[in-house]
């Protein structure tokens, strides 16, 4: 499961109402598809992450969870 397809669906299973690209650079990078809370925001949730690869986004965005479930 090397490919981007198949490592972008992967991520996107994981973690649900993410869409995850990657730069012409090779950067790779998730939005969140719907809007956070200012709570949200105010735990250091972002609209955007980057990491320089797919396991480095997994980490990422594993951060996010944890900011969105208190756990930070």
């Amino acid at each position: 499961m090397g490919d981007f397809e198949d490592l972008k669906a992967a991520i996107e299973g994981e973690f649900p109402g993410w869409q995850v690209w990657r730069s012409d650079a090779g950067r790779w990078y998730a939005t969140r598809s719907g809007d956070l809370t200012d709570a949200q925001l105010q735990a250091g949730c972002a609209m955007t992450v980057a990491a320089d690869d797919s396991e480095g986004l997994r980490r990422v965005l594993l951060d996010q969870a944890r900011g969105e479930s208190g756990e930070r």
